[in-house]
């Protein structure tokens, strides 16, 4: 009896890209790390392209590529994230299906995935078919081959979306096994009723379409897939390969395929070392031949479908009521607060739908006066996004404008496609996933029908948003201070809208505290110098010039001038506008300078708000990153005050804080918060040294554990994991260097001793590559009597026990 098995992974995280600037802004929640994105890809996609397999002493024998032994897909938003904030994992995840086609007969493990996770059922034609082929193309453009198979967001499935996809020659996708109706061999004539999760997922099924079209159909083994992704099957890799082998039937004379699905975050996200467990549970049925590992493609060649089945319509892998969690109030939710309604989902979808409908027409009607076929423009708008050079914008209107068009016109084509592209974004599915209207993730699909509607209103002079947020207001927050989806509009999208006036406004106010490059780029924006002056006083500053701003996706530029001053701390004040010739310039900077160097501030601050009609920009007009790295700067004084005044008072009073420990009486709050400020901040200080005192490290952990102190653990952590990746990467580069390996093994020994977990994931893949290579040349010049190199290997072996590395 043939056995395969394939485990797919469905790798996704929703777009979290501010849509004005085109990048992540930073989010507390994700701390120690900048956003959601980065802390996922350091629990999850990373570990999973180098995954550990221990011997019995939990010591690493083998690094793999889980991604190169299973089946998965990745987001295209999440993998352009990758493209540019984790290159070295983005290239990991396109080598892993290289390898994988070597592997599984020619056939590639990975998947494309429908654009951007928009429920696909509950989209119109059009949008569907844009969302297929948006994913399709951005699969080409990444893995270089045709996708064979496409995952459908959260499963959710309906005939015209099959067809589109069979249309553009996917042969096959993934449901589960409820989302099955019936089934009967093909060429016979009595179907037999599976649905409730009946069908038999070991074999593929043939579906024909109302078209004549056909697609291949995969249905997941519910029970293994459930217990992988919330039963605790992960906590040990043996017995996952066990639950596998278990599924084989001796009763089933066909080849059989037992497979599973489930979130890729499953595997280190979800579940801490998942990924380890998915690599040994393979590395198990592989070494004992237990079964044959395949993949979707490989399998569907070496046995077609003998059984073909229909589906049920409108249904998904994670709403037992169809597709309505994306709808309405259905009962699914996280479970976040007893009592609260998801009532609001409909609501939300009837206000975006309305907005995708009021906008549809208006670009048809403006695009068709530029290109040929707009919704044709627009379908092919994915190779713009993919690549925004200016010869391939170029070659995109060869292809598609009416006629040559003027440097305007193709900023307003570009405009009415970013309408296009943002009313699909803000239908990302995780805006309704969740149980709370003011979540992070529906404000984000909130922020892109917010740019859909500037966009469209710069270029229709049309006010749609009134009428959007009278629609919004229906949609009830279940937090009373937010009251509706149209106060939570005004709360945190209104305030994040983007202009060119604001990016120069940013550029001015940070360049008070650091100086840019005649020319620089501002998140999705490129600024060119035109003139610049900086006056200071103590510590009051004055900045006037102006500057050249344009925007890399819609090609829009301005000439503005600016005038900011800063007063010291937080005070400052500053004005943009549109530069209105020589002249008027050179008075507004002949004056303001004059004002300035007379110390007359009430007068600088006349001039300014004559010249730029009213000062509407302070230190809150900066971009969120940029804002938080400048407010340190300005803290710096500020808290170098308030660790003085701790550290007086922890010093000062240390003797007796140890004798109302001691005695069993509860420090006073000043001491405790004294002793918690000075003790991380030293710790934290210490951590970050390249050459650690383990002696003054024990002393303080000392002292925070006889006070009771809690230390920052997760970012006490990061910051010695950053020590230690730093000097991993130094050694790598110069392995011959003595003093690093010292260095290196000093740290990780620090490490193993602190009572929280510090990550050496990192410093562990340097040290596996390095024992496959330099580590050999150095065994080479000792068994030649090299005794530095006998001191080397010494030192190295005594590296890896602290890596928990095995060495022969």
């Amino acid at each position: 009896m043939e056995r395969y098995i394939c485990i797919h992974g469905h790798f996704y995280q929703p777009p979290r890209e501010n849509p004005w600037l085109e990048a992540v802004e930073s989010q507390d929640s994700a701390y120690p790390y900048h956003d959601w994105d980065e802390r996922i890809t350091a629990e999850c996609y990373a570990p999973n392209s180098a995954s550990r397999i221990l011997d019995g002493e939990d010591r690493i024998v083998q690094i793999v590529n889980n991604y190169a032994r299973i089946s998965f897909d990745f987001g295209p938003t999440l993998l352009a994230w990758l493209e540019e904030n984790a290159p070295d994992v983005y290239e990991l995840v396109l080598m892993a299906d290289q390898e994988s086609q070597q592997t599984f007969s020619g056939h590639g493990s990975a998947l494309a995935q429908a654009y951007n996770h928009m429920i696909l059922p509950l989209a119109n034609r059009r949008d569907k078919y844009t969302q297929v082929l948006w994913g399709i193309r951005d699969f080409e453009h990444r893995f270089g081959r045709k996708p064979e198979g496409m995952w459908l967001p959260e499963t959710a499935v309906d005939l015209e979306t099959l067809d589109i996809m069979a249309e553009m020659d996917i042969q096959f996708t993934i449901l589960a096994p409820h989302q099955a109706s019936r089934v009967r061999e093909i060429g016979g004539r009595s179907w037999r009723d599976v649905s409730g999760g009946r069908i038999d997922p070991t074999r593929a099924y043939l579906l024909r379409l109302p078209s004549g079209r056909r697609i291949n159909l995969f249905f997941y083994d519910g029970l293994i897939s459930r217990a992988v992704a919330f039963e605790g099957l992960l906590s040990s890799g043996e017995q996952f390969s066990g639950r596998l082998m278990s599924s084989f039937s001796e009763e089933r004379p066909w080849p059989q395929l037992v497979h599973i699905a489930t979130d890729g975050e499953t595997y280190g996200h979800h579940h801490r070392h998942g990924d380890m467990a998915l690599a040994y549970a393979i590395h198990h049925v592989q070494s004992n031949g237990l079964a044959q590992l395949t993949n979707y493609g490989e399998y569907l060649e070496r046995h077609p479908p003998t059984h073909e089945v229909e589906v049920l319509e409108n249904t998904s892998w994670s709403c037992p009521h169809g597709v309505e969690r994306w709808r309405s109030d259905c009962g699914c939710n996280t479970g976040g607060q007893p009592g609260w309604s998801q009532a609001w989902r409909a609501p939300l979808r009837e206000t975006l739908d309305w907005l995708r409908d009021a906008l549809a027409p208006r670009y048809e009607e403006h695009a068709r006066q530029l290109l040929r076929d707009p919704w044709e423009t627009r379908n092919d708008y994915i190779d713009v996004i993919l690549d925004r050079s200016r010869e391939n914008v170029e070659q995109f209107f060869k292809r598609h404008a009416t006629r040559a068009l003027s440097d305007d016109e193709k900023v307003t084509a570009l405009k009415l496609l970013g309408v296009q592209r943002h009313a699909m974004l803000m239908y990302t599915s995780c805006g309704w996933f969740f149980d709370e209207l003011s979540g992070i993730e529906t404000i984000q699909v909130l922020q892109y029908a917010g740019r859909a509607i500037q966009l469209a209103q710069e270029l229709l002079h049309e006010r749609l948003e009134p009428r959007f947020l009278e629609l919004l207001g229906q949609a009830k927050s279940n937090v009373r201070e937010h009251q509706d989806g149209r106060r939570i509009y005004e709360k945190f999208v209104k305030p994040a809208v983007v202009d060119l006036h604001k990016v120069v406004a940013h550029y001015a106010v940070a360049s008070l505290f650091e100086p840019y490059d005649e020319r620089a780029k501002v998140y999705c924006y490129d600024v060119e110098r035109d003139d610049y002056q900086m006056v200071e006083t103590g510590a009051t500053k004055l900045a006037v010039g102006r500057a050249r701003v344009a925007s890399e996706i819609t090609g829009e530029s301005a000439l503005l001038s600016f005038g900011v001053v800063h007063f010291g701390d937080h005070n400052l004040s500053g004005g943009v506008r549109a530069f209105r010739g020589q002249k008027a310039y050179r008075t507004m900077v002949e004056q303001v300078t004059e004002a300035f160097s007379r110390g007359d501030l009430p007068d600088v601050i006349r001039l300014l708000d004559k010249h730029f009609l009213e000062l509407t920009y302070s230190l809150k007009s900066l971009f969120r990153d940029e804002q938080r790295k400048i407010t340190h700067l300005i803290l710096e004084s500020t808290l170098t005050e308030a660790e003085a005044a701790y550290r007086e008072l922890y010093d000062h009073h240390a003797l007796l804080m140890r004798f109302l420990v001691d005695a069993g009486v509860p420090l006073p709050r000043a001491f405790h918060t004294a002793a918690e400020f000075i003790l991380n901040l030293d710790l934290c200080r210490a951590l970050e040294e390249e050459e650690p005192d383990l002696d003054q490290i024990g002393g303080i952990l000392e002292a925070a554990g006889a006070w009771q102190i809690e230390v920052d653990a997760a970012g006490l952590g990061y910051a010695l994991q950053q020590t230690i990746e730093r000097v991993a990467e130094d050694l790598r580069v110069r392995p011959t260097e003595f003093s690093l390996l010292e260095r290196l093994e000093t740290v990780v020994s620090l490490a193993r001793f602190l009572p929280f977990e510090v990550s050496l994931w990192k410093a562990q893949n340097v040290y596996y590559d390095m024992l496959q290579t330099v580590y050999r040349e150095f065994q080479e010049r000792a068994e030649q009597g090299d005794e530095a190199a006998q001191e080397w290997i010494n030192h190295f072996i005594s590296l890896g026990d602290g890596l928990l590395v095995h060495v022969e």
